[in-house]
Order: structure tokens, then sequence, then C-alpha cells
């Protein structure tokens, strides 16, 4: 006897691994720079270069790479920036590490920067990450079986869910901005930030489309040394080739942008008017597709006897691919902000994950968005300040009649945010949460993996008596009674006038051997 057997690969997630690390360092300005009469604010961009495992460490090394935006201590004090980069290796403890492959899902910093005095700046960096990790597995399932005996097969519709490629690329993103006719040329970028909204995927026929917009601020001088800032929303779309995809598949996604860039270009006129937006998009990408297929529950003959290996195996079953979206809005009350703000000019924020559960009515998640923003000020000595703050918030992802066997894969950004004055001492936030929720349902299949099979016992088949009254109990059904009393449940069917193969419990019923001469 044949197994006729099908392979559906799945994604396995592992817990994710939870780490938190510190930086402290002085930082002396280079004798190129002015000195320093007060700070600004501080940016860092924490890049992994490099993560493997070491027996029960997961060793991750990389750089910090910061900004520091601050007035000069000279006599006509002027905006400057000072660069560096803070390299790093962490040993993250593993448990049970295995064959799996792990990445950063991920990243949240806290950075803050304190004179010491004019030449001198000390640094305290916070990072946390969140590590997943990730197996891909192929498990079997028993669709038919091929026997030279004449046997009897109950089968079972399913719809599972199944890996149809995984897949990590770039996308590269190479953009300009005009200035308006407004502002002025620019001599120096003194601070650039680059952010990422509103990435929208869709598969295709053997390729990805990707949209999505970059939210870019850059703060420079002019020709004439005067400070200007531009503040633009410019949108991308392109298509990453992808072979073996269809339109309407499902799909889970984490992405970031890195390496970003802004530089100075020559317009047509010979005039530094236009910007170079550059960054790169790294994308990992699971596309999953629904099967549909019959699978082998049960078997018997009447020539022999069939005796089932099982297996009890995990699959899926899709339960919703979501993109949800939260709408934030709050006013706070900054009284220490007084009557100096001007004007917001950049803000920028980061989702902490704090708590999820599993509800009837959905996924609650609970979290705090972190929010930081630049300002002008009326102050022509002090021109500039920062304030950073956080804002708890909680958000359902309703998905009605939730199971308790739930796989969740979730990943979050912000989608938007703004900030505005809303009188002398409060600010406006207005933001987009983005929660991207990707939910299936565990399912545990006994799997027929084999079929042991015997001669019948004659001399016990004789002992059976040739017709039997049968009056159903619970959980009892027609294929059972045909394989209990070697028949068949057409041939119950028959004898009792059944018009399908519907019995309840009471119903009584008259079954005959299947090879007794009255049939």
């Amino acid at each position: 006897m044949e197994i006729v057997k099908r392979a559906i690969r799945l994604m396995h997630e592992g817990k994710c691994i939870y780490d938190q690390f510190q930086l402290d360092e002085d930082y002396n300005v280079p004798d190129a720079k002015e000195d320093v009469g007060n700070v600004i604010e501080g940016t860092v961009c924490v890049k992994t270069e490099d993560m493997k495992l070491v027996e029960n460490y997961l060793k991750i090394s990389g750089k910090a790479l910061f900004k520091i935006l601050y007035m000069t201590a000279s006599l006509d004090p002027q905006p400057a920036v000072l660069e560096g980069k803070l390299p790093f290796e962490e040993m993250v403890y593993v448990e049970q590490p295995g064959e799996e492959e792990y990445f950063l899902k991920n990243l949240r910093t806290e950075f803050s920067v304190s004179m010491v005095h004019s030449r001198k700046l000390s640094l305290h960096l916070l990072t946390e990450l969140e590590i997943g990790r990730t197996q891909m597995i192929s498990e079997e399932v028993t669709e038919d079986v091929e026997s030279e005996h004449a046997v009897y097969k109950k089968m079972k519709k399913f719809r599972l869910l199944g890996l149809s490629d995984t897949k990590k690329d770039t996308y590269r993103i190479k953009e300009e901005i005009t200035l308006p006719g407004t502002k002025e040329s620019i001599s120096q970028i003194l601070l650039s930030e680059v952010g990422g909204r509103k990435l929208e995927l869709r598969p295709g026929t053997d390729e990805v489309t990707v949209r999505g917009e970059l939210q870019v601020f850059c703060l420079y001088l002019s020709e004439e040394l005067k400070a200007d800032w531009v503040s633009q929303v410019i949108p991308y779309e392109g298509k990453l080739l992808c072979n073996g995809l269809t339109e309407g598949m499902f799909y889970s996604v984490d992405h970031t942008l890195e390496d970003t860039l802004v530089d100075i270009r020559m317009d047509e006129d010979g005039e530094m008017r236009i910007l170079g937006i550059e960054g790169t998009l790294l994308l990992r990408m699971n596309f999953y597709e629904e099967q549909e297929m019959e699978l082998l529950e049960d078997i018997y003959s009447l020539q022999e006897q069939c005796i089932p290996e099982r297996q009890e195996t995990a699959f899926e079953e899709l339960l919703m691919q979501n993109q949800s979206r939260y709408k934030l809005t709050e006013r706070l009350s900054l009284p220490e902000l007084k009557d100096d703000v001007l004007q917001v000019l950049c803000s920028r924020g980061e989702i902490q994950i704090e708590h999820t559960e599993y509800k009837e009515e959905g996924l609650q998640i609970e979290g705090i968005l972190h929010l930081s923003f630049l300002y002008l000020r009326g102050d022509d000595a002090r021109p500039y300040g920062s304030w950073q703050g956080m804002i708890p918030f909680q958000h359902l992802i309703e998905c009605s009649d939730l199971p308790e066997n739930v796989r969740c894969t979730m990943s979050h950004h912000v989608d938007q945010i703004q900030v505005s004055m809303a009188g002398s001492e409060a600010v406006e936030v207005r933001a987009i949460l983005a929660f991207d929720a990707f939910l299936r349902r565990e399912v545990e299949l006994q799997t027929i993996v084999s079929v042991m099979e015997k001669p019948l016992d004659l001399e016990q088949m004789d002992k059976r008596p040739g017709i039997v009254g049968h009056i159903v109990q619970e959980k009892e059904d027609l294929w059972e009674l045909a394989k209990q009393y070697m028949t068949t449940v057409e041939g119950i069917m028959n004898v009792n006038e059944l018009e399908n193969e519907n019995v309840k419990i009471g119903d009584k019923l008259l079954i005959f051997k299947e090879n007794m001469s009255i049939l």
C-alpha cells in the first residue's frame, strides 16, 4: 500500500528576545568646530552590522551614528552640527537556541547630550532591541492511498495556509526636492531627517509593487549664512521581482528604512537649489496562500486488516490579514515651554508596545508613543529648542470570535505625525499609528503517516452475526458502523433506505455483512 503525501511549508516563529543596553561616552569637539554654546538636540541612528549565534548567546555588533545640533559660543551665535559614531558589541542570551534565523524586528533609542564644557560633551544612549526568530519547516499530509485491494477511504476537506515564498530584498529609493521659490539657495546642510510612512506592498504576478512616502526635513544655511529649513513629503513607487507570486496572496512584512542620505545638487541655472534624497528599504517578506485539499482521515478494507499509524501535526488556518490604523489626538500642556515657541519645525515618534492580549473581540494593544520635536524660539541667541515626552495609548484590532490558539505576526510603525501649537503653553499632537497584523489559527491534525496491512482472521469473521440490529449511540456515524461491522456505508444506506449519511442518536439500523447472499 502506497501513501500519497503532500508537503506544506510553514514559517515557525519562536518567542521574541528582548534586550536593552546603554552607552555612555565623552565626546571631544573637533578642532575644526567652534565652541559649543548650548546643545539644541541630538539624534541617533543605530545600525546593526553583524548578528551571529555563539553558543547560547547572540553576538550583535554595529554602530550608533549620531548628530548633535548646537549653537556656537561666538559673539554672533550660529547653528552648527557635530557628527560621530559609537561602535557597540552586545551579547544577548538565547534560551534553547536551534536552527532558527535571528533578525532585528524592532529597535528603539533614547539619546541625550549634555555639556561638560564648551569643548566636551557627555553622550548617553539607551537602546532597546526586539529580536525575532524564525524557522521554515515542511510538514506532510496524506491525500490518498494506492492499494492492490479495494479500500474504503474517509476523506475530509481542509483549507490550510501554506508558505509560498520567503524573500529578503532591498528597494533603493532615489528622489529629489526642488526648493520653493521663497527659499534661498543652500550653502550647507546642518540637519536632515528622512522617515518612511504609508508603506504599501501589493503582490502581483511574479512581482511585488512597493509604494510609500518619505517625510523629509532639512535644516540648512543659505549662501548668506542664514538658517532656513524645508519640510516635504515625497511619494515613491516601484517593483521587485519575485518569481512564483500571484495576485491576492497573503503576506507579512518587516521593513526598515536605512542608509538615508540628503545631499545638495545644482539646478539647471547652476544654483544649489535641489536636495537629492536616497534611502534603502530593507524588506523581509513572507508570502502565503490558502490551499484547499481533501485529506485522508481513515481507511479500511473488507479483504485485509488496515491499521493506520497517525501522527499529530500542527498546521495553520488564516484568520485575518489586517492593516489597522489608530488615530491619536492629544493636547499636551507644556508650561516649561512658556511663551518661547514660535513654530514647530520637525516632529518624530516611535512606538513601544507594552502589552498585547487576545480577547473575544480582537487583539488589544497597549503601548507608548515616544514623541520629540524641534521648534523655533523667539530668542536670537537661542533660536531653537527641542522637547521629548511620551503619550500612552490603547488600540483594539477587531477580529470577532477570536479563538484561544492564535498565532500572530505583527509589525508597527508611526505612519504620520504632526505637532502644532495650541496656545502659548500647549501643543496638539496628531498621529496615525500603523499596526499590520497577520493572524492564524493553529490546527492540530491527526495525519496518517503509514498503514500496516494484516490478513483478516477468517475464523473470527465467521463467528460474527450476519445480521445486526443497531441503535445509533452518541458520536457514531455510518462510517464507524460500516468499519466496525465490515460492510460499506452504501450498503447500510441501501438496506435502511437512507437518503443521506446523516444519522442521529436513537436511530435504529439493520446492518448486514457485506458478503451475505441476501444482499
